[in-house]
């Protein structure tokens, strides 16, 4: 599984965030978040975690079609999770990172891969915070075995995520007593944080980064 690493440093010891790709594939959009987020202290791997389908596996943010049917090919059971168990198991072998220090977040259908993560491996990790990712009926369920604190982050207009769907995950995490976040922002729209996205929202965007920056400041690195 081929997978682009940021590091901002020489080789000192950093936490790292594992960095989870949309439905369009590992793009310049997520290798520049990658970097932004090197930038503030960290190890940063996004996995490619359409490998399989390697080499034509990459979409332009106008082929929703396309990036739609690969993304419904990926098998969200026992490959996924140990596609996702060995991007962490590399990270946690790099001189440069702690490997109790494990962030992980993404983007559309690395947000919900995010919330999978956290559902499925708390254990191997510290933090999660997806961006706009579709919740599955069965991570739903699957809520009941987080153990590290979870910052969601959704557009109030997200064609693909429902209000009513919001509510259900925030009552979940809240009747089971998880530490959380969940913020929405009522004129964002799905992939509201993307600058090459029409439905880009500078405001939210901007207030994302900022509210991303210090959960994983606080978790991973005081």
């Amino acid at each position: 599984m081929p997978a682009w690493l940021c590091t901002s440093t020489g080789g000192e010891r950093q936490p790292a965030i594992l960095l989870l790709m949309e439905a369009f594939g590992l793009t310049s959009h997520i290798k520049d978040i990658a970097a932004r987020i090197a930038q503030e202290g960290y190890v940063v791997l996004a996995p490619d975690l359409y490998y399989r389908e390697l080499p034509n596996n990459k979409f332009g943010y106008e082929e929703v079609e396309q990036a739609r049917a690969m993304m419904f090919r990926l098998n969200f059971g026992k490959p996924m999770e140990e596609d996702i168990r060995a991007a962490l198991a590399y990270v946690k072998s790099r001189d440069d990172v702690y490997p109790d220090k494990i962030g992980v977040t993404g983007f559309c259908l690395g947000g919900g891969l995010t919330i999978f993560s956290a559902c499925y491996l708390s254990a191997e990790i510290a933090a999660a915070a997806p961006f706009y990712g579709v919740v599955l009926d069965e991570w739903i369920d699957a809520v009941k075995n987080i153990t590290v604190p979870v910052y969601l982050f959704f557009g109030g207009q997200d064609p693909f995520i429902p209000g009513d769907r919001i509510k259900q995950i925030d009552s979940r995490f809240q009747e089971l007593g998880k530490e959380y976040t969940l913020k929405v922002y009522p004129d964002a729209d799905h992939g509201f944080f993307c600058d090459e996205r029409s439905t880009y929202n500078p405001l939210a965007a901007a207030d994302a980064w900022r509210e991303l920056t210090q959960f994983f400041h606080k978790h991973l690195r005081e």
